[in-house]
């Protein structure tokens, strides 16, 4: 009888150590080591055969040689944008959210536009009759939607060689378990074993496999981070379960880009597409208002237009507060040290708090001239225009760096009707005849100072 093993791995970055402490040797996150007791698994046999190797010359330059695999496309057009395409035969998607978000809405609704492909639903949380009253609440009527309930593996893995599905949903991963190990479904060791096993069968079998994952309290997905490395495709949804809006971003993607978003809106009816996400991120905007910018942002194909928001107010602390919703609190601080060395704007004895209007997190370094402008114009009272779009990194002397996609940033502030858009003067040396045929102004601007005097702070 094989002896049990004791390991302990970490469920932030999955590193395994056979001694506990209190803090992870590989990430130095505290208290993330997890106990798993597994038995060393026999010997098997034939293990020391070597594989089969073609020569490429044969298997890549032949003209013989298979076509290149064709996208299967999900029938809803942002969850085809943030997959890169559509779905790829037998990839392996993660999708992670907090409860209530609308993972296993969205993966029900495939069997709506995915038809006639047989879609295989593996449910490990909710019962028949649970999926079957969400299925009817969302009209569908799909004959091709087969439903599971059950949570062990061999079990699963003997249905999908009997059914033969083209796509296949586990929902989530946390319920399933194997018997070939003691350990409980939802820890490390099960996890990882599942999604490997269910992994390998959608290459052998040529399937869609679709994995539902849960959400930790730091936000990130559960299970061991070696998960997201198993998997081709992650994508994430964003937003509050209390609001109606839902984005879903590409986290990793090895058949597109990354960080790509589509977003979706939350109705009895389940996931509705919201088409121009501009419109959304900018909509009951105040007009006249200080502290308010307008950003021309980039994410993933995209431009969108977002709003940033900043409120400035004497502090009553003996240290001033710095407080962020959706931009890095550390890029916040350099920007307002930027402000006050080199522009002369105090802010030393002023709370400042950003927020970006929607749920978006910002990242992109252009959108360090929007936060500017938005604290400046809080601190000095003034409202910028309605009509001012901005966009521009800013370095530490003051300047303004060159970013990238400029023209769809414009395209997409004159499809919106803004009459001006403020960007580095690198951007605008070569501006396509088309560009300039728009009805927006593009003002170069080479310093934090010219950009400010060209919005009248």
């Amino acid at each position: 009888m094989a002896k049990p093993v004791c390991r302990y791995i970490c469920a932030s970055c999955g590193a395994v150590t056979l001694k506990y402490s209190g803090k992870c040797f590989a990430c130095n996150s505290w208290g993330t080591l997890q106990e798993t007791r597994t038995e060393e698994p026999a010997p098997r046999k034939n293990a020391n055969i070597p594989a089969e190797s073609l020569p490429a010359s044969e298997t890549l330059l032949h003209p013989k040689s298979p076509e290149p695999s064709t996208r299967a496309s999900t029938g809803i057009k942002e969850l085809d944008r943030v997959l890169g395409g559509g779905l790829m035969p037998a990839s392996a998607i993660l999708i992670g959210g907090e409860p209530g978000i609308g993972k296993s809405t969205l993966m029900l609704q495939l069997a709506r536009h995915t038809s006639p492909s047989k879609l295989l639903y593996i449910s490990g949380e909710e019962s028949p009759s649970q999926v079957r009253d969400r299925a009817k609440r969302l009209s569908i009527t799909s004959t091709d939607l087969w439903l599971v309930p059950e949570v062990n593996l061999e079990k699963i893995l003997g249905v999908i060689d009997r059914d033969k599905p083209d796509i296949v949903i586990i929902d989530s991963i946390q319920t399933l378990y194997s018997a070939e190990y003691q350990s409980s479904a939802g820890t490390i060791t099960q996890i990882r074993e599942c999604t490997s096993e269910l992994i390998r069968a959608a290459k052998n079998r040529n399937f869609i496999l679709l994995i539902i994952g849960h959400i930790t309290k730091s936000g990130s997905l559960a299970g061991p981070k070696t998960l997201e490395h198993m998997v081709d495709t992650v994508l994430q949804f964003e937003g509050e379960n209390d609001r109606l809006y839902r984005m879903i971003r590409s986290i990793k993607n090895r058949f597109g880009p990354t960080n790509e978003i589509g977003v979706f809106r939350m109705d009895e009816r389940g996931l509705e597409e919201v088409t121009n996400p501009s419109e959304f991120f900018i909509s009951g905007r105040s007009k006249g208002i200080p502290g308010n910018s307008v950003l021309a942002a980039i994410e993933g194909s995209r431009a969108l237009l977002v709003e940033v928001q900043a409120l400035v107010s004497k502090t009553n602390y003996p240290m001033p507060q710095r407080i962020s919703s959706g931009f890095d609190l550390k890029r916040i601080t350099i920007i307002l040290a930027v402000l006050e060395k080199r522009l002369g704007i105090p802010t030393w004895g002023q709370d400042v708090f950003i927020k970006v209007a929607g749920g978006l997190k910002l990242s992109e370094p252009a959108a360090d001239l929007a936060v500017a402008a938005a604290i400046a114009s809080g601190v000095r009272n003034s409202p910028l225009e309605p009509g001012i779009v901005c966009a521009g990194e800013i370095g530490l002397s003051g300047e303004l760096r060159a970013i990238s996609d400029g023209e769809r940033r414009i395209r997409e502030a004159a499809h919106l009707g803004f009459n001006t858009i403020l960007m580095p003067k690198a951007n605008t040396i070569e501006i396509k005849t088309s560009i300039r045929k728009l009805p927006v102004t593009v003002v170069g601007c080479t310093t934090l100072q010219d950009a400010f005097d060209s919005m009248h702070l």
